[in-house]
């Protein structure tokens, strides 16, 4: 009995501690409960607000407009601008007229101009303030002497195409202008028009009918002294004539040109060796520059279906046969805004069409650069903003419709390419 009543006497307290303890620990238990669905809520919740906006969600896409797609990466040109004697002013407005901070820019005067010349020149590219910032204008200080109709041009070229290679490893197209040339829209206009285009593509006049040139250009033989001489002087004939040749076709066409940055790789390094060997034939043809690059080309398997027959310039000739361009005016104004093309020559130096292209197409004002997104200050474009900020105007949408046209012509003539 009193076993009993000691019993009795331990079971309530255990009772008790137990109840206690079951408390505890339920309690404990609900408010880890809570914590823990506090987070993964706090989580599921975060979860489902970011699915709201996930783009992968069929909902929003149905939901959403789709985003504009991309636009490519705004291109780069490399330029060669060429001059001669008394041609320091016209090269000099010309280089400013095409200046942008994205490009590139090589500048020539031949051996022909006077020693003075080519030292202001020198000086002005050393102390323009915008160049010295930025640094992509290059002088060739050792003068090359360059015959037009020679191929000592086309050596020209291609010394300039080394250099820009050498000196800027991010360009996409060289085109080569000479002091009598002058552009009819804006670098923004050039750089937005070219934006959309395939890197691939080669802007060159080409045609393989070449007429009255096969018996005055490609079969007589020529010497052009530049090549050995200091001195300039025309080119001269040599006996005997030449055969056409048969392990290549030739083309003719513009010397002036736009070329991808590829075809002009393939035309220094030479990793085949069709440039060296047309280079070594063309030495000898009377106006190689409008052949050269044609040839080539066109020969090139890999190229071929890159080359646009065209030169993006407005130039008006003669008529026949087509050897002499005509010095444009005032009057032939309307034509070559006509024509849609972004280059024209030849100029003589401070015609008053050139004031006129100024100001009506480019927007320029005399003794600076052409104003575009990436100037800061206006009108005169004394400081540098963001290179790859664009402004296009008219002169693009003229431009784009010339590419459009040409590109749409070689799309659909696509077996008479090079042809």
């Amino acid at each position: 009995m009193k076993s009993m009543n000691l019993e009795k006497k331990w079971l309530f307290p255990l009772v008790l501690s137990a109840i206690v303890c079951f408390f505890v620990v339920v309690t404990s238990f609900n408010m880890g409960l809570i914590t823990s669905l506090h987070t993964i809520n706090s989580i599921f919740l975060s979860h489902v607000k970011l699915n709201q906006t996930n783009p992968y969600f069929a909902e929003s896409i149905i939901n959403q407009a789709p985003p504009p797609p991309a636009r490519p990466p705004v291109p780069r040109f490399a330029y060669l601008v060429s001059g001669s004697k008394n041609d320091l002013e016209k090269l000099w407005r010309t280089l400013q007229a095409l200046y942008h901070p994205r490009n590139y820019y090589v500048v020539h005067l031949d051996l022909e101009s006077s020693v003075q010349e080519r030292l202001e020149l020198a000086s002005r590219v050393e102390k323009e303030p915008i160049f010295a910032q930025v640094g992509n204008v290059h002088m060739i200080t050792k003068a090359n002497m360059v015959t037009y109709r020679g191929p000592t041009m086309v050596a020209n070229t291609l010394h300039a195409c080394a250099i820009l290679l050498k000196k800027y490893q991010d360009w996409d197209w060289f085109i080569n202008l000479s002091a009598s040339d002058y552009p009819l829209v804006t670098q923004d206009d050039l750089l937005y028009t070219f934006s959309d285009l395939k890197r691939e593509f080669n802007f060159i006049e080409y045609s393989s009918r070449l007429g009255w040139k096969e018996g005055q250009r490609a079969m007589p033989l020529i010497i052009d002294p530049g090549l050995y001489k200091t001195t300039k002087s025309d080119i001269f004939w040599v006996s005997p004539k030449r055969a056409l040749p048969t392990a290549f076709k030739l083309f003719a066409g513009s010397a002036w040109m736009i070329l991808s940055r590829a075809f002009v790789e393939y035309c220094i390094w030479g990793w085949d060796n069709l440039p060296r060997t047309l280079l070594m034939y063309y030495s000898n043809f009377v106006s190689s520059p409008e052949g050269y690059f044609q040839t080539v080309a066109c020969n090139a398997p890999e190229f071929a279906t890159t080359v646009i027959n065209h030169d993006l310039h407005f130039i008006s000739w003669d008529r026949p046969p087509k050897q002499h361009p005509h010095n444009l005016n005032i009057n032939d104004t309307s034509r070559m805004i006509a024509s849609g093309a972004a280059f024209a020559r030849k100029f003589r130096r401070d015609d008053p069409v050139l004031d006129k292209i100024d100001k009506e197409l480019l927007r320029r004002k005399n003794g600076s650069f052409t104003p575009g997104g990436w100037c800061t200050s206006r009108p005169s474009c004394l400081k540098v903003g963001n290179p790859a900020k664009l402004k296009p105007g008219p002169g693009a949408r003229r431009l784009r419709r010339l590419i459009g046209k040409l590109v749409l012509s070689t799309n659909t003539t696509r077996q008479q390419q090079c042809k």
